[in-house]
């Protein structure tokens, strides 16, 4: 994984995805800042970035991919990999689905993911060292360079979508008190159903996320 690093940055899953699209970079590659002024959040939404929180995205091609991944569930699996490296390091860390970290009930971080060409770009924000108003950060010290080098290393296993979907939909069962916005809409997740390729069922409809 060749990595960039940017003292400053609008967005680092902008800038790559850019990058993709004019040719100047080729997966796999990384961008990663700890100082993001126009981070992209949920629904399109910005994220807010407190400097010292780590900011970083990641292309990879198909062939870098597990071959059951299901990409409209992309966000829940990488997600869950960084889950599982900072959970390794004492953090009580939760995936809220599809793509939220939280500490308790406060969110602290999330991440996005999307297809370009045959490419699949992920960003993912994390507050590490600082929280904006109402959210909150990580609750262990972490490394950023040691954090990214394991989980890079991890990406590489290509460990399949069915393992690691076993092991987040007995987590899944703490998202049930949160509710999630879908086609302009609110939504619980009190009586959804977690259908195999990641997305949730309820009264008979399948939603995906769109990130």
């Amino acid at each position: 994984m060749e990595i960039y690093y940017f003292e400053e940055i609008d967005s680092t899953q902008k800038r790559l995805v850019e990058g993709i699209k004019r040719g100047e970079v080729t997966p796999p590659v990384a961008y990663l800042t700890y100082r993001q002024t126009g981070g992209i959040g949920s629904r399109g939404n910005s994220w807010i970035g407190r400097e010292g929180n780590l900011f970083f995205s990641f292309a990879l091609g198909r062939e870098a991919l597990p071959p059951d991944l299901p990409f409209q569930s992309a966000s829940i699996y990488f997600s869950f990999l960084l889950k599982e490296k900072l959970a390794e390091r004492g953090s009580s860390i939760w995936l809220k689905w599809p793509n939220d970290f939280y500490i308790g009930e406060k969110k602290v971080g999330g991440c996005i993911t999307q297809l370009v060409g045959e490419t699949l770009v992920c960003g993912i924000g994390l507050n590490i060292r600082e929280a904006p108003q109402g959210f909150g950060k990580v609750d262990v010290e972490v490394d950023p360079e040691n954090l990214l080098e394991s989980y890079f290393e991890e990406l590489w296993k290509r460990r399949r979508w069915k393992e690691i979907f076993s092991k987040y939909k007995i987590e899944f069962e703490k998202s049930r008190e949160f509710r999630v916005h879908s086609g302009g809409r609110e939504i619980s997740l009190k009586e959804a159903s977690l259908a195999e390729d990641g997305g949730i069922v309820i009264n008979g409809e399948r939603i995906y996320s769109l990130r």
